[in-house]
Order: C-alpha cells, then sequence, then structure tokens
C-alpha cells in the first residue's frame, strides 16, 4: 500500500463487513481475505470479508427472507439516524458479501456445499445469483448471526485509498458445516489466524494491513474465545470511529477517540490512540507491544 495525498469530495459510500471468528486450542482465530492487488481499494491487504452496500441489498422485497424485522434490525445497529430500510439493507450487504468473498452462507439449514455459488461465478455475477436465490425462497437469512461491533468513517484525508467508505463491521462465529475459502477473484489468498498472530505477520512485513484492521485485530487479541468477543459485542452499542488524519513532524498520523487531537474525548476503542506512517506503514508509538497496552 502507498500513502494517499488525495482528498475525495463524494460522500462516504454505506458498506459492510463481517469479522469471522472461530475457536482454536490457542485461542480464538479470525479469517482474513488477501484483495487482489489490482483491486482499488486497499489491493494487496488482507482485510475481512465485506464491500460496498448496493441497490439490490436495499430492496424492499428482501425484508421477507430475514430473520428479524427491518425495526429489530434498526434497533440492533445502534444508530437512530439511520434509516430501517438502510439498517436492513446494511445487513443484507455483509451478508451477501460474506457469501461472495468467503463462500460462508448464514442462512438457515446451510451447510458446506449447499447453496454455494457456481465456481464459474465471479464479482457482480455472485452478487446476482445471491439475490436471485434470496427471492426464490431457497433460503432465509440469518441476520441473529451476526452482531453490529462497530463503524468506521474514512477520514476526510483517506490514508491509504483515494475512497471513503462508512462502513459498519459485525462480528460472528463460523457456521457449524461450513467452509471458509477465498473467492479467487476479488480475494487470492486467505487464512484464519489469531489476531496477535496476524499483526505479528505485519510486523514481519508478511502481510499488509489497513489502520481499521490494525486497530480491529488489536481488539479482538483482548479475548480468550470467540463467545466472549461476541458476548462483549453483544452488550454494548456499535462505537463510531472516524479517524482523524494530521501531519506532525513531517509524518502522516491517524489519531483515535479519545486522543487529544481528536474532537471524541472518550476513547472507543482498546489499543493506540495514534499510527504513525513509517517505513511504509501504519505503526504505534513505542512499538509492536504498543498494540496491546
Amino acid at each position: 500500500m502507498e500513502l494517499n495525498s488525495e482528498i475525495p469530495t463524494a460522500p462516504p459510500r454505506d458498506a459492510a463487513t463481517v469479522v469471522i471468528l472461530r475457536d482454536s486450542p490457542h485461542g480464538p482465530e479470525v479469517f482474513l481475505v488477501k484483495r487482489h492487488g489490482l483491486s482499488d481499494v486497499l489491493g494487496g491487504a488482507y482485510v475481512f470479508p465485506g464491500g460496498k452496500m448496493d441497490a439490490a441489498d436495499n430492496a424492499p422485497g428482501h425484508q421477507a427472507y430475514l430473520d428479524q424485522s427491518p425495526q429489530q434490525l434498526h434497533a440492533a445497529l445502534g444508530e437512530p439516524d439511520t434509516a430501517p430500510a438502510t439498517a436492513c439493507g446494511l445487513f443484507i450487504a455483509a451478508l451477501r458479501e460474506t457469501y461472495e468473498e468467503a463462500g460462508v452462507l448464514f442462512a438457515q439449514n446451510a451447510s458446506s456445499g449447499q447453496h454455494q455459488a457456481a465456481p464459474e461465478l465471479t464479482g457482480a455475477a455472485k452478487g446476482s445469483d445471491f439475490h436471485q436465490r434470496l427471492e426464490s425462497g431457497s433460503f432465509r437469512l440469518q441476520t441473529l448471526a451476526v452482531h453490529p461491533w462497530s463503524r468506521w468513517i474514512t477520514p476526510r484525508m483517506p490514508s491509504v485509498t483515494n475512497k471513503r467508505f462508512d462502513t459498519r463491521f459485525f462480528i460472528s462465529v463460523m457456521p457449524a458445516g461450513q467452509h471458509a475459502a477465498h473467492d479467487d477473484f476479488e480475494a487470492t489468498e486467505s487464512a484464519w489466524l489469531r489476531p496477535r498472530v496476524a499483526l505479528e505477520q505485519y510486523w514481519e512485513r508478511e502481510i499488509e494491513l489497513a489502520p481499521p484492521q490494525i486497530m480491529s485485530l488489536a481488539h479482538l487479541s483482548r479475548y480468550q474465545s470467540a463467545a466472549q468477543a461476541l458476548e462483549a459485542a453483544r452488550a454494548s452499542t456499535p462505537p463510531v470511529i472516524m479517524p482523524e488524519a494530521y501531519h506532525e513532524n513531517d509524518e502522516r498520523v491517524i489519531c483515535y477517540p479519545g486522543h487529544a487531537r481528536h474532537p471524541v474525548a472518550k476513547r472507543a476503542l482498546p489499543g493506540p490512540l495514534q499510527l504513525f506512517w513509517r517505513n511504509k506503514r501504519f505503526e504505534p508509538e513505542g512499538g509492536f507491544e504498543a498494540l496491546f497496552a
């Protein structure tokens, strides 16, 4: 990734991403996919499955194929100013993107191999396939399986992309009987990693991560099990994280709620309150261990 200096004029686009967890003998693991190197958004970086909310995600008819009403989804999202229909669309976008990029379907009676898209389908075709199957009634989506976790709004001066997104991060447990795998189109590699191990690989330059993933993985590293992480998500309103970017001593710096230079005084996340662009990546002041302080 390269540091971006453009300031986009378009408003942030609604997006959704899903943090999929599973337990291992050494602690919870998270599923990460490597975005295609030619992608115009975080190309080559490891991310959680996700993407933009499409117009089809917001189709009113889809509400009949969910296990919760738009009003229930609106309440779960914790955004009073967001319309219930948009909340519904965000949940659908999260589940669709997980299906497209990871092959995981949060739906009743879904199992490994069942309801999977044909292997020749890629990109928009997979999205169309998802919505066609939804409209056919071949599955009923389980929105209760994903829990709103945090909301990230790209800074006005984005650091590693020239676009802005208003992304809702959902957290979930890997459904039993299914297998997660990258799609070999938008994502070219994938891995199950413990959050701290993913950050160690980032530190050793084995993988690339963007700031929201760095901070989210540092957050996840505090949990001893997937159930503990989900319980924490259920017990709190998703924080709104709108990082502020600025320059200090010719360095690009990103600060987070709770830092003296951020307009929001209350801390939103555990971990460092600043990341510095150094050595062609973002790092906390104080080195690797500062991610977990």
